[in-house]
């Protein structure tokens, strides 16, 4: 399993991506079957969408919204996928507020990082599968 962001998937919160180099994504798919997904949009919000960091264990837009409701959906979303297809490791894109492991955005927007994970990244750690992030590659 991997953030769609980081295959190039325009799923990001400002309308972007996160894509790795060529060289990276072909050694990937050379040796394992990508299951490519985003929990954010999963979880019903738009591309793009107003920036979001963790809180504790809610999940709140630069705006003030709180999308813990879509984050969790999302991340059972993944969850999901992840069982169906026996997923054993996950790639997920470093600091986000869903896919974070060991670091994410500290809720103050100002680029903070503080350690925790995001929301999907740790609900499939508590289900045995194995988060790593893109810097690890």
């Amino acid at each position: 399993m991997i953030s769609a962001c980081l295959l190039g998937v325009n799923c990001k919160y400002d309308g972007g991506n996160n894509r790795l180099p060529d060289e990276t994504i072909g050694k990937l798919v050379s040796q394992y079957e990508l299951i490519p997904v985003c929990p954010e949009c999963y979880g019903g919000l738009t591309t793009p969408r107003t920036p979001s960091e963790r809180l504790g264990d809610r999940v709140v837009s630069k705006t003030g919204v709180d999308v813990t409701a879509q984050f969790n959906k999302g991340a059972e979303a993944a969850l999901y996928l992840a069982r169906l297809f026996n997923v054993k490791t996950a790639i997920l894109k470093a600091n986000s507020p869903s896919c974070g492991s060991g670091t994410i955005y500290d809720g103050t927007f100002t680029g903070t990082l503080a350690g925790g994970d995001g929301v999907t990244a740790e609900l499939l750690k508590a289900h045995g599968i194995k988060i790593m992030n893109e810097n690890a590659l």
